[in-house]
């Protein structure tokens, strides 16, 4: 089965309000001994795969480059990657290849680089069309330069544009929602991904919303419920736009839907690298070995090992559901039923039952999907779905 590639770069040119990824503002000086470091890690992809039993498939249809911004490393830091992908990794003809981006981070030289690359698709963190919104969370943009850089990467060829939002941003309203969303159906784009805030002790923006400050515009930021609708509102405008939800948070016109990300929902395998990148890779039947590298930069650079994670055939089957019902299309049981068998598969038709009945769940025939409803309140389902045995497995 052909492997996704992932890999992070966390470097920005400002650190969001809101963001809890493993990414910051750093020297240049740090860029190429992180380069160095990632690029010999793809050398030894096949090395680490063999020491894990795990399955290896060098053949690669899908790539992704994310972040932090990719699109802040030179140009040549960007071509040595790809250059080692490609001496290490067969890419198919016609491979998924993301690169995710700031807008304003897009010189020419840049999109020159990444069509040289043979990158296909870009992502733009835009976050919001209303440039108050943008620059309460200290991002660097302004709508006219998300238009004119959709604009010149159109120029270069490259069409197949994902879109970011973010609802419950400061001083968001339902009027200045609507208008982001109105212009991202406008700017033609066949990917958008719709995020809530996500409130967490990983943020300046969610500590100081969790400790009721005014810091970050913290004061500003939607309530809930408020939140919950812009999302609500998002999902019905963009299916009449024919940008359809084909997952929690994602939209895709026909065709468009992210080759890569869907490997994660449908336990293909895949391989990270840099900080904080995640792997999956099949070892035998559904039995798979997660593994993760560090989301401290340094420990990184300095090949601080993490400890591998076996999934084992119970487990495997806990991901089908929680991860697979994460799509729009949900889960076939028959087929999880030829997998791992009709005895493990009734062990969950209580909590199967138990949702249908809240409206979090809808069961036609074989499948099962989430209720509108249940996407709101998807990790509550999702839990149902973890035993007891896993819970203090991980505890």
């Amino acid at each position: 089965m052909p492997l996704g590639l992932y890999v992070s770069v966390p470097f920005c040119r400002t650190k969001c309000t809101y963001c809890n990824f493993a990414s910051d503002v750093f020297s240049r000086a740090v860029f190429e001994r992180y380069i160095d470091r990632v690029i010999q890690d793809m050398a030894g992809a096949r090395a680490t795969a063999e020491q894990l039993g795990a399955q290896f498939d060098a053949t690669v249809d899908s790539i992704y480059l994310g972040g932090g911004t990719p699109s802040v490393l030179a140009s040549s830091e960007i071509e040595r990657l790809f250059v080692t992908i490609s001496q290490n990794f067969e890419v198919r003809p016609g491979a998924e290849i993301t690169v995710e981006c700031a807008p304003g981070t897009l010189s020419s030289a840049m999109v020159d680089t990444l069509r040289r690359c043979g990158v296909n698709r870009v992502s733009l963190g835009v976050q919001s069309f209303v440039d108050q919104e943008a620059q309460s969370v200290a991002r660097l943009h302004t709508r006219a330069v998300v238009l004119d850089d959709l604009a010149r990467l159109r120029a270069s060829g490259i069409a197949n544009i994902n879109l970011d939002l973010i609802a419950g941003l400061p001083h968001q309203t339902a009027e200045s929602w609507k208008f982001s969303l109105e212009e991202i159906i406008a700017s033609g784009a066949p990917h958008v991904s719709v995020y809530i805030l996500e409130v967490d002790e990983d943020s300046r923006l969610g500590r100081e919303l969790i400790a009721g400050g005014t810091r970050y515009h913290a004061h500003f930021v939607p309530d809930e419920e408020a939140t919950a609708d812009f999302y609500v509102a998002a999902c019905e405008r963009l299916e009449i736009a024919g940008v359809r939800q084909y997952e929690i948070s994602n939209f895709a016109r026909e065709g468009h839907e992210s080759r890569h990300n869907l490997k994660y929902w449908t336990r293909q395998p895949y391989l990270g690298f840099g900080v904080d990148a995640h792997s999956m890779l099949r070892k035998q039947g559904p039995e798979a070995v997660r593994f993760a590298t560090s989301d401290s930069l340094e420990a990184y650079i300095a090949g601080v090992a993490t400890e591998p994670t076996l999934v084992s055939a119970p487990a495997a089957l806990e991901e089908v559901f929680f991860l697979g019902l994460r799509l729009n299309r949900g889960i076939d049981l028959k087929s999880a039923t030829a997998e791992f068998g009709p005895d493990a598969i009734s062990a969950f038709q209580p909590a199967i039952g138990e949702l249908q009945v809240f409206g979090l769940l809808d069961r036609e025939g074989d499948s099962i999907r989430l209720t509108p409803r249940g996407r709101l309140l998807s990790n509550e389902v999702f839990e149902r779905f973890i035993t007891v045995e896993t819970r203090l497995g991980a505890s």
